[in-house]
């Protein structure tokens, strides 16, 4: 074999092994990932409780300052613009309740969590995007798990049971447990986890009461056996963790302290002008007027109370990204930070509440990160959790689907650099797949021709070796 092609082979060879961790943005595995949601944590709630396991995860890890969830700060809707990096009114899942406003029908929150209709959009979440392109991926108790997008499905999830008691610190344990082993013996490589605590609390006895405080105490205790559990399962150096929320909580303004806003009681009002409702829930409500009547409606309403909101659809503040989707109907309400809108009667008793304006520092939430591919003592500046998607499909190594957040507000908490997107990465990682396809077939075009004129050379060494021994026969 000549020696030209001997150093061609060697240097594919050295290209098969050293090209690939060099392009994959300098780590030489990719880690799995685990998210995290405690819904309705406050942005500012470990700061008026002892914390020392959040604490000691900022130390590990990086901690924002707070983030801004998507409006309308609701459960349902911020969760998908967590997992899709979309804005509600480009996701689609614009409230908690499935609704049907030719029908009338309704749905409260658990049971649309199985309406796959509701959620299948056009929008996919993160697992079902990761699965595509290759990853094994499970949802637990998370919002929108329980969906099927166009007949895709997450591999692994658990579903919370109906009268499912949110609260049960050995019961988060023991989820917990199931996890680690999704990620051990399954060999997940991204996992979604939910928890509804403290929201209950917060809703139930008001973001000051002491039973919220006691609830934060026991969410910290759980990120503790949360960290314990990755060493124990031999996880801590392989797994990336985020823990995040959904929205904050502010406590409601009730009479007499406050003029309380009801519907039914502004003049010229009447729910008769209405086909369709969606009130009491919180201080968001929707409104279908019958035909003819929107103008009435929207006129009836508009100074109706000192702090009420009134916005026909087309009119609703643009930096809300919300109201340009079709499920939202034509006349919008919201109310300012405190208040909640009540339809006929108050019906609603909850202390604490969420719903309201994104810029209301109240329903700012938590981001805290930690793993092997986090810096550690990082403390962040706020951003939007539209920004979340784009920071673990880099985290995954995954093209992201259409989405409105960027990498370029998070990549500054990584320990690795990142030369681009997490699409123009996973275009390389392509490039270096194809190279070392295309270098191997030069190495087995150039093995077969070195093994071809060795056997040529063998044979004619040969046939030289017996013409030789043929003329010393002759000879004598």
């Amino acid at each position: 074999m000549r020696i030209s092609e001997a150093l061609l082979i060697l240097s594919a060879s050295i290209c098969i092994s050293v090209a690939l961790p060099v392009l994959r943005d300098g780590r030489q595995d990719r880690n799995k990932l685990l998210l995290i949601s405690f819904d309705g944590f406050r942005w500012d709630y470990d700061q008026d409780v002892d914390t020392p396991h959040f604490d000691a995860l900022s130390r590990e890890g990086v901690k924002a300052k707070y983030i801004t969830p998507a409006f309308v700060t609701m459960t349902s809707p911020s969760h998908f613009t967590i997992v899709t990096g979309r804005y509600i009114e480009n996701h689609g899942v614009i409230h908690n309740m499935w609704f049907n406003p030719e029908t009338g029908a309704m749905l409260p929150y658990y049971p649309t969590q199985g309406v796959s209709e509701w959620w299948d959009n056009g929008t996919l979440p993160i697992w079902i995007t990761a699965q595509m392109q290759g990853l094994k991926t499970g949802s637990f108790h998370f919002p929108s798990g329980n969906a099927t997008y166009g007949e895709k499905v997450v591999y692994k999830k658990k579903v919370e049971p109906g009268f499912y008691n949110y609260s049960n610190e050995t019961t988060w344990q023991e989820n917990i447990n199931v996890v680690m082993k999704w990620f051990t013996e399954e060999q997940l490589d991204f996992v979604a986890l939910y928890f509804g605590e403290p929201d209950g609390a917060g809703h139930k006895h008001g973001p000051d009461s002491q039973k919220r405080k006691d609830m934060v105490m026991q969410v910290d205790r759980t990120v503790g056996y949360l960290m314990s559990c990755t060493e124990r399962y031999g996880l801590k150096s392989k797994l990336n963790i985020i823990i995040t929320a959904d929205h904050g909580m502010r406590t409601v303004l009730k009479k007499p302290e406050v003029k309380e806003i009801i519907l039914s009681k502004i003049a010229n009002f009447s729910f008769k002008d209405l086909s369709f409702s969606i009130v009491d829930y919180g201080p968001n409500a929707m409104l279908l007027p019958k035909k003819g009547r929107v103008d009435k409606v929207y006129q009836a309403l508009y100074n109706g109370h000192p702090n009420l909101k009134v916005y026909k659809k087309e009119d609703f503040p643009r930096r809300f990204h919300y109201a340009n989707h079709p499920r939202i109907l034509p006349i919008l309400l919201y109310s300012d930070p405190g208040y909640v809108i009540h339809g006929r009667i108050p019906l609603q008793f909850n202390k604490g509440e969420h719903g309201f304006d994104n810029n209301d520092m109240d329903m700012k939430t938590i981001f805290r990160a930690t793993g092997p591919d986090f810096k550690k003592n990082l403390v962040a500046e706020p951003f939007e959790n539209v920004h979340i998607y784009a920071l673990m499909c880099e985290l995954l190594g995954i093209t992201p689907a259409q989405n409105d957040g960027s990498l370029e507000v998070t990549k500054h908490m990584l320990n690795y650099k990142t030369p681009g997107s997490a699409c123009t990465q996973n275009y390389m990682y392509k490039c270096v797949i194809g190279l070392q396809k295309v270098m191997l077939l030069l190495v087995l075009l150039f093995t077969k021709t070195w093994w071809v004129n060795l056997t040529r050379h063998i044979k004619r060494t040969a046939r030289k070796q017996c013409s030789l021994v043929v003329r010393i026969s002759c000879s004598s």
